[in-house]
């Protein structure tokens, strides 16, 4: 899975999960990827610094990456016409949104931040060079499709919403 920061024509910033670049790709030329604030199928890529994280083999935790700084949305438009995406959470949903920071908090807390050697670091151990750990840190696209190439595995940290306030 890989995350996209995107923005329309209107300069509205939202974020959305694809299978991988293809995927991005093939949505869009097909017009299924909008602007969930206001409709327009005109989006392109933000600029993004990805972060990534490989989990391990052998019944550790798996590692993630440093959360990378979220986008801030663009100011709501105030015109009449204009609406933006708004949602009520049920217990269940703030339960498990509670649940997927405790993960995130213990990963981190657990695990070695090995900065922009995340991808030095995650082949070593991937071809047996070094002992595996858990570790994350950053990677750039360039490092996460080769390492995607070579069969190495990573798993990017998640980011809630309500962390952004």
């Amino acid at each position: 899975m890989i995350k996209y920061a995107l923005h329309c024509e209107r300069a509205h910033e939202f974020e959305v999960w694809f299978k991988n670049s293809a995927d991005y790709d093939k949505q869009r030329k097909r017009g299924l990827v909008s602007c969930p604030a206001c409709g327009s199928d005109k989006i392109v890529k933000s600029l993004m610094a990805p972060s990534l994280g490989r989990g391990t083999k052998k019944g550790g935790v798996a590692a993630v990456p440093e959360a990378v700084p979220e986008t801030v949305p663009a100011a709501p438009d105030t015109s009449p016409e204009i609406k933006s995406p708004v949602a009520m959470m049920s217990p269940q949903e703030s339960e498990f949104r509670a649940k997927l920071k405790e993960l995130r908090d213990h990963l981190t807390k657990n695990a070695e931040n090995v900065g922009g050697k995340f991808p030095d670091e995650a082949r070593k151990m991937h071809y047996g060079e070094i002992e595996h750990r858990s570790i994350y840190g950053e990677a750039t696209a360039e490092d996460a499709k080769e390492m995607l190439e070579e069969g190495i595995e990573f798993h990017p940290l998640p980011v809630l919403p309500d962390e952004r306030n």
